[in-house]
């Protein structure tokens, strides 16, 4: 006999809550659209002072003006977790000494030349955390 899942909702999170759990996190996906086809990477990131800061393998002259960036923790066995997605304005780094610092404190994947480090100003933030629903 076998037992049906556990039901699971998702509550609403706060923005202070969801950026709380970006600050937190430490990975994630940059989303964004280039030639009409919706372009997922995968990046690494760190929240300071109200700006996103997200290094990520795509090369800087397809990121456009604007960008989502989508972080997410979730256990497999469960169901259970957080998601957060934080969506606005973009800039590519190009300062030569921010950029090394964040390329040596944000680690990396090398995919040829395309290593961009891009600031994320947030203009939307939302934000679910996934639990068991009480029965």
């Amino acid at each position: 006999m076998s037992t049906s899942p556990a039901p699971l909702r998702m509550l609403e999170l706060s923005g202070a809550e969801a950026l709380w759990l970006l600050e937190g996190g430490s990975l994630g996906r940059l989303v964004y659209v280039l030639r009409e086809q919706t372009v997922v990477r995968p990046a690494r990131h760190v929240f300071q002072y109200g700006r996103l800061v997200v290094r990520t393998p795509a090369p800087s002259t397809t990121v456009p003006p604007a960008a989502t960036y989508h972080v997410d923790e979730i256990q497999e066995a469960t169901g259970t977790g957080w998601t957060v997605t934080v969506a606005g304005p973009t800039e590519v780094i190009t300062d030569r000494d921010e950029t090394a610092h964040y390329r040596r404190t944000l680690a990396g994947w090398v995919h040829g030349p395309h290593d961009t480090v891009l600031r994320i100003h947030p203009k939307t933030v939302t934000g679910f955390r996934l639990a068991r629903a009480e029965v």
